[in-house]
């Protein structure tokens, strides 16, 4: 059974994507990584990288090639100064040299060097290979990002989802919420508490909380560079951020100077039934918005659905209950990451593969789950919270325009944060001997949706918005 922990569901990192950004450079480092366990890399002469399928066709718009040269560089994701990549960027394009995993200068252009090939790789629509040239030998690897930042090098056979099954050492494996149920009952547990044994079987509680604090930091902080930014998106669109204008309107003018105290001027804002729905638009728009620019954010479970899971925990912090705190904010991420990874077993975060129903109706999904178990709801609702949140965004299809995570990926958070909450509230009054639709019945469907879907609907721009409108229009 595939182990999948929560911190591989909420990984930190830089936008705009995780299949077509994070993905790329986290296997530019894996190659990096194979080569010195080779004794190879410092026999590399020359490099070259080509892009398959989606990485391809949408891989421009992804910053895929931007990626591949942070990788390549040995910039970390997680903790590169946001403010610098432009100028590694600079430096690689003006000099052609590219300075191997910060260690070795190699020529390097990436007009020539970086090769977009329109064709598929059998195996999964976002595939690469890097190629070394080594003592005058041409050795290369391929590798696949397959959602949410994962990524794998093989194929295997009866693969069904195109994902990596490894030795599991949890005590309380669940491939599916039937599974996940009945651990809860064997246990007398919340699904955040069985979800927390797990997780302890792999590191000390103390460095759990430590990166769950960081993943916190990192939404809020995220939320709040949003809200405070003004201006147009990169990328040519013109698409002129809306958090801001939204969040100068909703603002009550109580003084604050940081994301912390921010949060508590929030608290004492008006909470209309409107505001409400601006609040937690306006929370998933500002954190959709940094990721469109090459801002820090964490995939939930992709970069493209990165706003839902922080705006729905903020909709809760702020509004719902003043009095929520750290125990809190770790209830709802355990949840949510364990509801993504169900879906990831059992289907597909992977736009690529899916559509946008993989990544908007994972993470709404998720975020339901989290908000039901945080308003009391049993470990029976918060699965149906999920279900009904998901049941509604099947056949969402991926199509965006000129291939930036821009229209209509970020308003598509705002949706995703708002059916989400209303899930949540649905199953919070239903009795589940009345249900009709397991969570495992809609994740089987949405794993045969995401199969019969059309692949110009796939993260490819060759179909709905992203031909119907075009940078011309904009």
């Amino acid at each position: 059974m595939e182990c999948i922990s929560v911190f591989d569901m909420l990984k930190i990192g830089v936008g705009p994507s995780s299949s077509h950004t994070l993905g790329p450079w986290r296997a530019a480092e894996r190659w990096i990584a194979d080569l010195k366990a080779e004794n190879n890399f410092n026999k590399v002469e020359k490099i070259t990288v080509d892009l398959y399928g989606s990485l391809s066709l949408t891989g421009k718009g992804h910053a895929t090639d931007y990626a591949v040269l942070l990788g390549l560089s040995g910039a970390d994701p997680e903790r590169i100064p946001v403010d610098t990549i432009e100028v590694i960027i600079a430096a690689i394009t003006n000099t052609n040299v590219l300075h191997f995993n910060n260690e070795i200068a190699l020529p390097f252009n990436p007009k020539t060097d970086i090769i977009f090939n329109r064709k598929f790789l059998p195996f999964h629509p976002n595939g690469m290979r890097f190629t070394a040239l080594i003592d005058g030998q041409e050795t290369e690897a391929y590798y696949y990002s397959i959602g949410g930042g994962f990524v794998v090098q093989e194929e295997r056979e009866n693969s069904k989802a195109n994902k990596i099954t490894f030795y599991c050492t949890f005590p309380y494996p669940a491939e599916n919420g039937t599974q996940l149920l009945n651990f809860c009952k064997q246990l007398q547990l919340p699904i955040s508490g069985v979800v927390l044994e797990n997780e302890k079987s792999l590191r000390e509680e103390a460095e759990i909380d430590f990166e769950l604090k960081r993943i916190w930091s990192t939404m809020l902080e995220c939320m709040y560079v949003g809200c405070h930014t003004e201006g147009n998106l990169p990328g040519g669109l013109n698409v002129r951020r809306r958090a801001f204008d939204m969040h100068q309107k909703l603002s009550n003018g109580v003084p604050y100077n940081s994301p912390e105290t921010w949060l508590e001027s929030i608290r004492k804002t008006e909470v209309k039934f409107r505001q409400i729905l601006k609040w937690v638009s306006c929370f998933a728009l500002a954190v959709n918005e940094v990721n469109a620019s090459l801002g820090r954010v964490v995939t939930a479970p992709t970069n493209g659905s990165a706003g839902v899971i922080p705006a729905v925990l903020m909709y809760y912090m702020v509004i719902e209950n003043h009095q929520a705190d750290f125990k809190d904010i770790k209830k709802f991420l355990l949840v949510a990451g364990e509801i993504g990874s169900i879906f990831k077993k059992g289907a597909t975060i992977s736009a690529a593969m899916g559509g946008c129903q993989a990544e908007i109706g994972v993470s709404s999904a998720m975020a339901a789950g989290a908000l039901c178990e945080l308003m009391g709801g049993t470990p029976d609702q918060v699965l149906i919270a999920a279900e009904i949140a998901m049941e509604h965004h099947l056949g969402l299809t991926c199509d965006p325009i000129a291939g930036l995570v821009q229209i209509p990926c970020i308003e598509r958070n705002s949706m995703g944060a708002i059916k989400a909450i209303n899930a949540a509230e649905l199953a919070l009054e239903t009795d589940p001997k009345n249900v009709k639709v397991p969570l495992d019945k809609v994740v089987k469907t949405m794993w045969e949706t995401a199969q019969d879907m059309n692949s110009k609907y796939k993260e490819t721009s060759e179909g709905g918005l992203a031909v119907s409108v075009n940078l011309t229009d904009c």
